[in-house]
Protein backbone atom coordinates (compact mmCIF):
# COMPACT_ATOMS: atom_id res chain seq x y z
CA UNK A 1 0.00 0.00 0.00
CA UNK A 2 1.63 3.30 -1.16
CA UNK A 3 1.68 6.51 1.35
CA UNK A 4 -1.32 8.13 -0.36
CA UNK A 5 -3.59 5.09 0.51
CA UNK A 6 -2.06 4.58 3.95
CA UNK A 7 -2.95 8.24 4.26
CA UNK A 8 -7.01 7.79 3.71
CA UNK A 9 -7.14 4.65 5.00
CA UNK A 10 -6.95 5.88 8.23
CA UNK A 11 -10.15 6.88 8.74
CA UNK A 12 -11.00 2.63 9.88
CA UNK A 13 -8.83 0.43 11.24
CA UNK A 14 -10.39 -2.25 8.59
CA UNK A 15 -9.98 -2.44 5.04
CA UNK A 16 -11.25 -4.65 2.13
CA UNK A 17 -9.49 -4.98 -1.41
CA UNK A 18 -12.42 -4.37 -3.41
CA UNK A 19 -12.97 -3.98 -7.38
CA UNK A 20 -14.71 -0.90 -8.48
CA UNK A 21 -18.21 -2.36 -9.09
CA UNK A 22 -17.77 -4.50 -5.33
CA UNK A 23 -16.64 -0.85 -3.88
CA UNK A 24 -20.33 0.72 -5.57
CA UNK A 25 -22.01 -2.67 -3.93
CA UNK A 26 -20.04 -1.77 -0.92
CA UNK A 27 -21.40 2.48 -0.93
CA UNK A 28 -24.91 1.26 -1.91
CA UNK A 29 -25.22 -1.36 1.48
CA UNK A 30 -23.46 0.75 3.54
CA UNK A 31 -26.46 3.49 2.68
CA UNK A 32 -29.36 1.18 2.52
CA UNK A 33 -28.40 -0.46 6.64
CA UNK A 34 -27.96 3.55 7.34
CA UNK A 35 -30.99 4.92 6.30
CA UNK A 36 -33.82 3.14 5.71
CA UNK A 37 -35.11 6.32 3.21
CA UNK A 38 -32.12 5.13 0.53
CA UNK A 39 -34.07 3.06 -2.35
CA UNK A 40 -33.05 1.66 -5.12
CA UNK A 41 -34.85 1.56 -8.21
CA UNK A 42 -33.62 0.09 -11.97
CA UNK A 43 -34.19 -2.95 -14.65
CA UNK A 44 -32.91 -6.31 -13.29
CA UNK A 45 -31.46 -4.78 -10.06
CA UNK A 46 -32.87 -7.29 -7.53
CA UNK A 47 -32.66 -11.03 -8.41
CA UNK A 48 -29.95 -10.53 -10.96
CA UNK A 49 -28.11 -8.06 -9.43
CA UNK A 50 -28.05 -5.77 -12.16
CA UNK A 51 -25.64 -6.31 -15.75
CA UNK A 52 -22.26 -5.91 -13.89
CA UNK A 53 -23.31 -7.29 -10.60
CA UNK A 54 -23.26 -4.14 -8.90
CA UNK A 55 -26.20 -4.84 -6.78
CA UNK A 56 -26.00 -8.34 -6.64
CA UNK A 57 -27.11 -9.17 -3.08
CA UNK A 58 -28.71 -6.46 -2.25
CA UNK A 59 -32.71 -7.41 -2.82
CA UNK A 60 -32.19 -10.59 -0.99
CA UNK A 61 -30.35 -8.32 2.27
CA UNK A 62 -33.21 -5.35 2.19
CA UNK A 63 -35.87 -6.68 0.28
CA UNK A 64 -38.21 -5.90 -2.34
CA UNK A 65 -39.82 -2.70 -1.15
CA UNK A 66 -35.80 -1.41 -1.14
CA UNK A 67 -34.03 -2.78 -4.12
CA UNK A 68 -36.84 -2.09 -6.77
CA UNK A 69 -36.71 -4.43 -10.13
CA UNK A 70 -38.77 -2.24 -12.33
CA UNK A 71 -40.10 -2.26 -16.11
CA UNK A 72 -37.72 -0.89 -19.20
CA UNK A 73 -38.56 2.37 -18.79
CA UNK A 74 -36.20 5.04 -18.14
CA UNK A 75 -38.29 7.52 -18.20
CA UNK A 76 -40.38 5.74 -15.32
CA UNK A 77 -37.28 5.39 -13.51
CA UNK A 78 -36.35 8.54 -13.08
CA UNK A 79 -40.07 10.34 -13.01
CA UNK A 80 -40.38 7.47 -10.13
CA UNK A 81 -37.36 8.74 -8.40
CA UNK A 82 -38.44 12.24 -8.53
CA UNK A 83 -41.59 11.74 -7.13
CA UNK A 84 -39.76 9.64 -4.27
CA UNK A 85 -37.22 12.40 -3.51
CA UNK A 86 -39.52 15.43 -3.36
CA UNK A 87 -41.51 13.29 -0.41
CA UNK A 88 -38.44 12.06 1.88
CA UNK A 89 -36.63 9.41 0.25
CA UNK A 90 -33.63 9.08 -1.24
CA UNK A 91 -33.94 7.02 -4.23
CA UNK A 92 -30.98 5.56 -6.28
CA UNK A 93 -31.80 4.79 -9.95
CA UNK A 94 -29.91 2.99 -12.00
CA UNK A 95 -29.64 3.16 -15.64
CA UNK A 96 -28.10 -0.16 -17.18
CA UNK A 97 -25.88 1.86 -19.39
CA UNK A 98 -25.47 5.16 -19.67
CA UNK A 99 -26.50 5.26 -23.68
CA UNK A 100 -29.87 3.99 -22.52
CA UNK A 101 -30.42 7.33 -20.84
CA UNK A 102 -32.28 9.34 -23.56
CA UNK A 103 -35.50 8.61 -22.66
CA UNK A 104 -35.12 9.83 -19.41
CA UNK A 105 -33.37 12.92 -20.58
CA UNK A 106 -36.98 14.75 -20.67
CA UNK A 107 -37.50 13.59 -16.86
CA UNK A 108 -33.63 14.99 -15.74
CA UNK A 109 -34.25 18.34 -17.53
CA UNK A 110 -37.34 19.31 -16.79
CA UNK A 111 -38.26 17.80 -13.48
CA UNK A 112 -34.87 16.25 -11.72
CA UNK A 113 -32.54 19.17 -12.03
CA UNK A 114 -35.43 22.76 -12.03
CA UNK A 115 -37.58 21.60 -8.53
CA UNK A 116 -35.28 23.76 -6.50
CA UNK A 117 -35.12 26.49 -8.25
CA UNK A 118 -38.69 25.87 -9.57
CA UNK A 119 -39.97 25.90 -5.88
CA UNK A 120 -38.09 28.31 -4.33
CA UNK A 121 -35.73 26.24 -2.35
CA UNK A 122 -39.21 25.08 -0.57
CA UNK A 123 -38.35 21.26 -2.56
CA UNK A 124 -34.90 19.52 -3.40
CA UNK A 125 -34.48 16.39 -5.25
CA UNK A 126 -32.08 14.68 -3.32
CA UNK A 127 -31.64 11.55 -5.52
CA UNK A 128 -28.77 9.87 -7.54
CA UNK A 129 -28.83 8.55 -11.20
CA UNK A 130 -26.27 5.52 -11.70
CA UNK A 131 -24.81 5.31 -14.96
CA UNK A 132 -22.80 2.87 -16.56
CA UNK A 133 -20.67 4.15 -18.77
CA UNK A 134 -18.06 4.41 -22.03
CA UNK A 135 -16.19 2.46 -25.13
CA UNK A 136 -13.47 -0.90 -23.94
CA UNK A 137 -16.18 -3.82 -23.17
CA UNK A 138 -16.87 -4.47 -26.69
CA UNK A 139 -21.06 -3.70 -25.78
CA UNK A 140 -22.89 -2.99 -28.91
CA UNK A 141 -24.60 0.14 -30.40
CA UNK A 142 -25.62 2.64 -27.65
CA UNK A 143 -23.87 0.93 -24.75
CA UNK A 144 -20.36 2.69 -25.07
CA UNK A 145 -21.97 6.61 -25.21
CA UNK A 146 -19.96 9.05 -22.88
CA UNK A 147 -22.54 12.02 -22.51
CA UNK A 148 -21.22 13.73 -19.94
CA UNK A 149 -21.76 17.00 -21.44
CA UNK A 150 -25.13 16.56 -21.81
CA UNK A 151 -25.84 16.95 -17.90
CA UNK A 152 -22.91 19.18 -17.26
CA UNK A 153 -24.61 21.88 -19.34
CA UNK A 154 -27.76 21.01 -16.76
CA UNK A 155 -27.78 23.92 -13.88
CA UNK A 156 -29.00 22.45 -11.07
CA UNK A 157 -27.70 18.80 -11.21
CA UNK A 158 -24.35 17.44 -10.15
CA UNK A 159 -21.91 15.12 -12.13
CA UNK A 160 -19.44 12.81 -10.71
CA UNK A 161 -17.31 10.12 -12.37
CA UNK A 162 -14.68 8.00 -10.36
CA UNK A 163 -11.92 6.61 -11.14
CA UNK A 164 -10.92 4.21 -8.22
CA UNK A 165 -12.58 2.00 -6.03
CA UNK A 166 -11.86 4.29 -2.96
CA UNK A 167 -13.51 7.15 -4.65
CA UNK A 168 -16.32 5.40 -5.88
CA UNK A 169 -17.31 4.13 -2.90
CA UNK A 170 -16.88 7.50 -1.07
CA UNK A 171 -17.95 9.77 -3.65
CA UNK A 172 -21.32 7.24 -4.25
CA UNK A 173 -21.76 7.56 -0.36
CA UNK A 174 -21.59 11.18 -0.63
CA UNK A 175 -23.95 11.71 -3.70
CA UNK A 176 -26.76 9.82 -2.00
CA UNK A 177 -26.53 12.16 1.23
CA UNK A 178 -26.24 15.32 -0.72
CA UNK A 179 -29.53 17.01 -0.84
CA UNK A 180 -29.41 17.52 -5.02
CA UNK A 181 -29.40 15.22 -7.52
CA UNK A 182 -25.99 13.73 -8.76
CA UNK A 183 -25.12 12.24 -12.40
CA UNK A 184 -23.41 9.30 -10.77
CA UNK A 185 -21.10 8.10 -13.90
CA UNK A 186 -18.97 4.63 -13.36
CA UNK A 187 -16.57 3.49 -16.11
CA UNK A 188 -16.78 0.08 -17.74
CA UNK A 189 -13.84 -0.57 -18.20
CA UNK A 190 -12.68 0.04 -14.88
CA UNK A 191 -15.04 -1.94 -12.97
CA UNK A 192 -12.71 -5.14 -12.80
CA UNK A 193 -10.16 -3.64 -14.17
CA UNK A 194 -8.04 -3.59 -10.58
CA UNK A 195 -8.26 -3.94 -6.70
CA UNK A 196 -7.34 -1.56 -4.04
CA UNK A 197 -7.71 -0.98 -0.34
CA UNK A 198 -11.27 0.05 0.64
CA UNK A 199 -12.20 0.92 4.18
CA UNK A 200 -15.38 -0.94 5.58
CA UNK A 201 -18.27 0.87 6.67
CA UNK A 202 -19.11 4.87 5.88
CA UNK A 203 -16.68 7.41 4.69
CA UNK A 204 -17.06 10.14 2.43
CA UNK A 205 -14.78 11.66 -0.83
CA UNK A 206 -16.00 15.47 -1.24
CA UNK A 207 -17.92 16.48 -4.58
CA UNK A 208 -16.71 19.39 -6.53
CA UNK A 209 -12.64 18.59 -5.52
CA UNK A 210 -10.15 17.30 -7.84
CA UNK A 211 -6.91 15.52 -6.99
CA UNK A 212 -3.64 16.05 -8.48
CA UNK A 213 -2.38 12.32 -8.98
CA UNK A 214 1.58 12.82 -9.72
CA UNK A 215 3.30 15.95 -8.88
CA UNK A 216 5.18 17.16 -12.60
CA UNK A 217 6.65 20.46 -13.73
CA UNK A 218 6.58 20.15 -17.98
CA UNK A 219 3.04 19.67 -18.41
CA UNK A 220 -0.63 19.27 -16.79
CA UNK A 221 -2.78 16.20 -17.55
CA UNK A 222 -5.99 16.12 -16.99
CA UNK A 223 -8.40 12.99 -17.07
CA UNK A 224 -11.52 11.41 -15.04
CA UNK A 225 -12.84 8.14 -15.23
CA UNK A 226 -11.50 5.22 -16.81
CA UNK A 227 -9.03 8.03 -18.61
CA UNK A 228 -7.20 8.84 -15.25
CA UNK A 229 -5.04 5.14 -16.23
CA UNK A 230 -4.19 6.12 -19.44
CA UNK A 231 -3.09 9.69 -18.66
CA UNK A 232 -0.72 7.95 -15.98
CA UNK A 233 0.76 5.47 -18.38
CA UNK A 234 1.51 7.99 -20.53
CA UNK A 235 2.74 10.34 -17.68
CA UNK A 236 5.40 7.37 -17.16
CA UNK A 237 6.36 7.49 -21.07
CA UNK A 238 6.65 10.87 -20.92
CA UNK A 239 9.17 10.44 -17.73
CA UNK A 240 11.39 7.90 -20.07
CA UNK A 241 11.88 11.79 -22.10
CA UNK A 242 12.85 13.64 -19.61
CA UNK A 243 9.17 15.16 -19.34
CA UNK A 244 7.73 15.36 -16.24
CA UNK A 245 4.07 15.56 -16.08
CA UNK A 246 1.45 16.42 -13.22
CA UNK A 247 -1.77 14.60 -13.58
CA UNK A 248 -5.04 15.64 -12.83
CA UNK A 249 -8.43 13.52 -11.47
CA UNK A 250 -11.33 15.70 -11.65
CA UNK A 251 -13.47 13.02 -9.79
CA UNK A 252 -16.62 15.98 -10.31
CA UNK A 253 -17.37 17.14 -13.76
CA UNK A 254 -19.74 19.17 -12.71
CA UNK A 255 -19.24 21.47 -10.44
CA UNK A 256 -15.65 21.66 -12.01
CA UNK A 257 -12.95 22.13 -9.84
CA UNK A 258 -11.34 25.63 -11.35
CA UNK A 259 -8.67 25.84 -8.32
CA UNK A 260 -7.32 22.65 -8.72
CA UNK A 261 -7.12 23.18 -12.41
CA UNK A 262 -5.54 26.62 -12.27
CA UNK A 263 -3.31 25.68 -9.82
CA UNK A 264 -1.60 23.19 -11.93
CA UNK A 265 -1.79 24.60 -15.27
CA UNK A 266 -0.40 28.27 -13.92
CA UNK A 267 2.69 25.97 -12.39
CA UNK A 268 3.45 23.62 -15.51
CA UNK A 269 2.69 26.32 -18.36
CA UNK A 270 1.08 23.42 -20.48
CA UNK A 271 -1.45 21.49 -20.60
CA UNK A 272 -3.51 18.01 -22.43
CA UNK A 273 -7.21 16.81 -21.84
CA UNK A 274 -8.30 13.76 -22.01
CA UNK A 275 -11.91 12.26 -22.63
CA UNK A 276 -13.36 9.15 -24.68
CA UNK A 277 -16.40 11.69 -25.16
CA UNK A 278 -16.48 13.51 -29.03
CA UNK A 279 -14.63 16.51 -29.46
CA UNK A 280 -17.44 19.04 -30.32
CA UNK A 281 -19.35 19.61 -27.16
CA UNK A 282 -16.79 17.80 -25.14
CA UNK A 283 -15.89 18.88 -21.44
CA UNK A 284 -12.96 19.67 -22.19
CA UNK A 285 -13.84 22.51 -24.28
CA UNK A 286 -14.95 23.83 -20.76
CA UNK A 287 -11.78 23.28 -19.02
CA UNK A 288 -10.19 25.04 -22.10
CA UNK A 289 -12.25 28.13 -21.19
CA UNK A 290 -11.06 27.91 -17.63
CA UNK A 291 -7.90 27.58 -17.84
CA UNK A 292 -8.40 30.57 -20.56
CA UNK A 293 -10.59 32.60 -17.47
CA UNK A 294 -8.12 31.87 -15.35
CA UNK A 295 -4.64 30.90 -16.66
CA UNK A 296 -4.20 32.32 -19.62
CA UNK A 297 -1.32 34.46 -19.66
CA UNK A 298 0.65 31.26 -17.72
CA UNK A 299 0.28 29.67 -20.48
CA UNK A 300 3.62 28.61 -22.72
CA UNK A 301 1.88 26.57 -25.48
CA UNK A 302 -1.81 25.93 -26.97
CA UNK A 303 -3.55 23.39 -24.84
CA UNK A 304 -4.22 20.18 -26.35
CA UNK A 305 -7.17 17.81 -26.16
CA UNK A 306 -6.97 14.25 -26.94
CA UNK A 307 -10.44 12.77 -27.51
CA UNK A 308 -12.84 10.65 -28.80
CA UNK A 309 -13.77 11.35 -31.90
CA UNK A 310 -17.18 13.43 -33.84
CA UNK A 311 -18.78 9.97 -34.83
CA UNK A 312 -20.61 7.16 -33.02
CA UNK A 313 -18.83 4.98 -30.95
CA UNK A 314 -17.94 1.74 -33.27
CA UNK A 315 -18.22 -1.45 -33.24
CA UNK A 316 -15.76 -4.07 -31.82
CA UNK A 317 -13.35 -4.22 -35.00
CA UNK A 318 -13.10 -0.18 -34.95
CA UNK A 319 -13.65 0.34 -30.99
CA UNK A 320 -9.86 0.75 -29.72
CA UNK A 321 -9.29 3.34 -32.57
CA UNK A 322 -11.71 4.95 -31.20
CA UNK A 323 -10.69 5.20 -27.41
CA UNK A 324 -7.62 7.19 -26.64
CA UNK A 325 -4.47 5.48 -25.51
CA UNK A 326 -1.37 6.26 -24.40
CA UNK A 327 0.41 7.08 -27.64
CA UNK A 328 -2.04 9.60 -28.66
CA UNK A 329 -1.71 11.37 -25.17
CA UNK A 330 2.01 11.14 -25.23
CA UNK A 331 2.02 13.08 -28.94
CA UNK A 332 0.40 15.42 -27.52
CA UNK A 333 2.05 15.92 -24.79
CA UNK A 334 5.31 15.88 -26.63
CA UNK A 335 3.27 18.85 -29.51
CA UNK A 336 3.20 21.15 -26.54
CA UNK A 337 6.51 20.48 -24.73
CA UNK A 338 8.11 21.37 -28.24
CA UNK A 339 5.84 23.95 -29.30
Amino acid sequence: MDVKMEQKVTQTSQTQSLTMVQAVNDALKTMLEEDERTILLGEDIGKNGGVFRATEGLQEKFGEDRVVDTPLSESGIVGTSVGLAVNGFKPVAEMQFMGFIYPAYDQIMTHVSRIRMKTMGHFSVPMVIRAPYGAGIRAPEVHSDSVEALFTHMPGVKVVCPATPYDAKGLLISAIEDPDPVIFMEPMRSYRAHREDVPEGKYTVEIGKGEKLQEGDDITIIAWGAMVPVAKQAAKQAEQQGITCEVLDLKTLYPLDRDVIAESVQKTGRCVIVHEAHSTGGLGNDIVSVINDTSFLYMRAPIERVTGFDVPVPFFALEDHYMPTPKRVLQSIEKAVQF
